[in-house]
């Protein structure tokens, strides 16, 4: 919470940018997400390898990237080509089913229909260690999350 009584919300906040606020800077924030690292044993196990490569916690966008190359390569293998129709209708029949998503499906527009997160970013006294920093509030189902297809605007929608 602000000095002020307001709560503040950053609608792309990622851990890195509270990682170098620090919690004294960011305690309070609303932050919404499709990952966090501690969610569970998946997120936990992908954010450890990371981790020993990169020295620092996964955000977000660089769980995504992984989560997306994965889901391409088994794709690729389904269609057993590397044509790009081919590989993309293979993509939206196959669920993307992995650390960060559970059986989420692709929208013909290409929308990955996964869950977002709000997250409230913790007080220092709350943290347990260096990136314990998200108390979780609420899930908003993919669904929810994004605009709903009838209102899709993509060309591959109509």
């Amino acid at each position: 919470m602000g000095t002020g009584g307001q709560r503040l919300g950053g609608l792309l906040l990622l851990i890195n940018t509270i990682h170098g606020l620090g919690l004294e800077n960011a305690k309070g924030i609303v932050v919404s997400e499709a990952f966090y690292w501690d969610m569970d044993d998946g997120t936990r196990s992908f954010s450890k390898r990371f981790e020993a490569l990169a020295k620092k916690k996964p955000n977000m966008v660089q769980a995504g990237v992984y989560s997306a190359i994965m889901h391409y390569l088994k794709s690729v293998q389904k269609a057993g080509s590397i044509d790009g129709p081919a590989v993309a209708e293979a993509m939206r029949a196959l669920p993307v089913n992995d650390f960060m998503s559970k059986e989420v499906k692709i929208r013909g527009d290409g929308r990955v229909m996964r869950n977002m997160y709000l997250f409230e970013v913790k007080t220092p006294a709350e943290s347990t260690g260096p990136w314990d920093y998200y108390k979780y509030l609420a899930t908003v189902p993919g669904d929810k999350a994004f605009r709903p297809a009838a209102e899709s605007e993509c060309p591959l929608m109509k």
